[in-house]
């Protein structure tokens, strides 16, 4: 099974909807889990674009996007998860933590089920993928020494610089909604766990968004089993990585 576990609500709707139709078109089936069993609601600002203001055409999801998102939406195994509680670590053959920065995602990033099944994945050496503030859940997966699964691995996640461009646009009338933990920044408290800072690759300068046709304007870190990307603009690489690592 190709798990791609959801928050609720206020995921990502990019990150989810073109990583899956990746997998889809290339003939993989992903199954889905949220914390009740029912479908998840992905971040609706991230839809619509509603507050982004003259931001919108910049910050919301793109059309490759919606269209993948819809498509997500109608498949039988989005509108029939399974519950965290249900997931059986031994049945994972790769496991997915797609991202998303809105208030709902906490519950998803501070998962203790969760966790526990990244630290299966990643002590059974499968594929494990995850991009912007999914990598700050794997981050927060531990292991019984007390260690990141992280600690030792090369990663990249959401940067400091995206996540305070974002909240310093839009604070004006958004608040700290950019701002998953106020306190600090995704890419900050990932480095955190790792072994050394140098472990962490920033990358090039985000500017653009790869597309199938233009995937040098994204960038992904694999490290072993272990598959990282930044946001967005790095979807079709990351898809790809994905598929390099279960078709190889």
């Amino acid at each position: 099974m190709i798990l791609m576990p959801l928050s609720q609500t206020d995921f990502d709707p990019s990150e989810a909807a073109i990583t899956w139709k990746v997998l889809s078109d290339a003939g993989l089936d992903v199954s889905f889990a949220t914390p009740t069993g029912q479908p998840a609601a992905a971040d609706p600002r991230m839809l619509t674009g509603a507050g982004l203001g003259p931001l919108k055409p910049v910050l919301m999801a793109r059309r490759d996007a919606l269209d993948a998102y819809d498509a997500m939406l109608r498949s039988p195994a989005y509108q029939h998860p399974l519950t965290y509680e249900a997931v059986a670590p031994d049945d994972i053959q790769a496991l997915i933590l797609p991202g998303g920065h809105a208030p709902g995602m906490r519950p998803y990033l501070e998962s203790p089920l969760l966790q526990k099944l990244v630290v299966s994945v990643m002590d059974a050496e499968r594929p494990l993928a995850a991009i912007c503030h999914g990598v700050l859940l794997a981050a927060r997966s531990l292991r019984e020494d007390g260690r990141s699964v992280l600690f030792g691995k090369r990663c990249t996640c959401l940067l400091r610089s995206q996540e305070m461009a974002a909240y310093n646009l839009t604070r004006a009338w958004l608040g700290t909604y950019y701002r998953t933990y106020p306190d600090t920044t995704t890419q900050e408290e990932v480095v955190s766990f790792l072994r050394a800072p140098g472990d962490f690759e920033a990358g090039p300068i985000p500017m653009l968004r790869d597309t199938p046709d233009k995937l040098d304007r994204g960038f992904v870190v694999t490290d072993g089993n272990l598959i990282t990307a930044r946001w967005p603009g790095d979807l079709y690489n990351f898809g790809q990585a994905i598929l390099r690592q279960l078709k190889p």
